[in-house]
């Protein structure tokens, strides 16, 4: 018999220290993305022992065993995945009922620069908030799947439909490969939930987002006789102020998208470096500067027509100043071309979840496109399954203090059960 809603809330209610401190400890277990490699090995082992504390047997997969995943026209080379590997389980339903995907990736981004106020590792719980790298991005998602399968386990039902649910390697910077690995290998369903945190909303789409590295180059020193300096640093100062005009070109150009209320097409320079810092370095003019740009795409922008606008952008930079640039600055794309993608509002598995949230929390939830990229784009374009983000409240990702709201840890997970009874279907026995 299919629970009701106010069983599977007491329940999950009663998970409240096995969700929180499974979260804690995932936390406390670096899982750090540094490309090529990362350190997911330990904290998916973690994740394997609680699956197997419910009588779960997880496989646990390398990349490189995947069939066919470095053919397919999506694999990013240049990844290495020894001691990085991938964990699914499955709750095999009796047949009749559809099938239902939860996915969240392990890596978390490198600490950054800037101090924490709080401990990166110890999880540490103030306010109702859990602060920590990777709290909010993603391994509450992590534990909210956890927290879904230890709520049927402890309810005892049985579904129809498959459940299934698999912790991911290497979605940072880019990486698409360890989602792409688990479609290639053919662990798909009729909906798909990527449990990213999302603010309590439910995703429907993703912006795109396109990195571009550039290197300008220059003679370096203080006296060059009868050459002047400062190659390096006028270039990067021109590169700086066009900019701006690409910017514009792009708001022109690009049609609007319901994106939320930010720029729907952003352009930002997101690091830029010439010369060092300190009086360890001499006074010198600087040989080389280099600059990070990061812009994000909207659904309809294709890899060709973006770069062609690119250079056709860095062609009119360098005509404004040609006494400086004999031609393009030196440029190198570092990550993958990542499309933006979105399924219509009224999808199916958005209405289903729509209707639990609202058992759970009184009201609907929004549905929205996330103003940033992920790895949702190739479950929606490449294998045209039904996919959404869905997860908890928070703040601080990929910078310091990162930190979840707790509390909806219990409501991510609530609803989501509910959509699991709902959508795979609970069986008569």
């Amino acid at each position: 018999m299919k629970p009701n809603s106010k069983h599977v809330v007491e329940t999950v209610e009663g998970l409240r220290d096995f969700i929180f401190n499974s979260l804690q400890e995932f936390v406390r277990i670096p899982s750090i993305n540094h490309p090529p490699t990362g350190d997911e090995y330990e904290c998916q082992m973690a994740v394997v022992r609680r699956w197997r504390e419910m009588g779960l047997d997880p496989e646990i997969y390398t990349l490189d065993t995947v069939p066919g995943l470095k053919a397919h026209p999506r694999y990013f080379p240049g990844r290495e995945y020894n001691h990085r590997p991938n964990v699914l389980v499955r709750r095999k339903g009796r047949g009749g009922g559809k099938s239902l995907l939860l996915s969240g990736h392990i890596d978390t981004v490198p600490l950054g620069v800037q101090p924490w106020k709080h401990d990166p590792f110890q999880a540490t719980i103030e306010d109702g908030r859990m602060y920590g790298l990777g709290s909010y991005d993603m391994k509450c998602g992590v534990t909210v799947m956890l927290g879904v399968m230890r709520t049927l386990y402890e309810l005892g039902v049985t579904l129809k439909g498959d459940l299934l649910v698999e912790t991911v390697v290497d979605e940072e910077f880019g990486g698409v490969n360890g989602t792409l690995a688990g479609r290639v290998r053919g662990d798909n369903a009729d909906a798909v939930i990527i449990t990213e945190p999302t603010n309590l909303a439910i995703i429907n789409g993703v912006r795109g987002g396109v990195v571009v590295n550039f290197s300008l180059t220059g003679p370096e020193g203080i006296i060059f006789g009868n050459e002047e300096p400062g190659h390096a640093i006028r270039m990067l100062a021109h590169l700086l102020k066009w900019v701006d005009v690409f910017r514009q070109r792009r708001r022109a150009n690009v049609p609007g998208w319901m994106g939320g209320p930010f720029d729907p097409v952003p352009v930002w320079v997101t690091k830029v470096s010439a010369g060092g810092w300190g009086t360890n370095v001499p006074i010198t003019v600087p040989a080389e500067a280099c600059l990070e740009l990061y812009y994000q795409l909207i659904p309809g922008e294709d890899e060709a027509g973006v770069k062609k606008e690119l250079f056709a952008w860095l062609d009119d930079m360098v005509a404004d100043k040609p006494n400086d640039f004999a031609g393009h600055p030196s440029l190198t794309f570092p990550y993958r071309f990542m499309p933006a993608s979105e399924i219509p509002v009224d999808s199916p598995v958005i209405q289903a979840l729509n209707r639990c949230v609202q058992q759970v929390t009184g009201s609907a939830a929004d549905v929205r496109p996330l103003p940033a990229p992920s790895d949702l784009f190739t479950v929606q374009r490449d294998f045209g399954l039904q996919g959404i983000h869905f997860g908890p409240r928070g703040g601080g990702a990929h910078a310091a203090d990162e930190y979840v709201e707790l509390e909806d840890l219990l409501t991510v997970t609530k609803a989501i059960t509910l959509l699991a009874l709902d959508w795979c279907e609970v069986t008569d026995d």
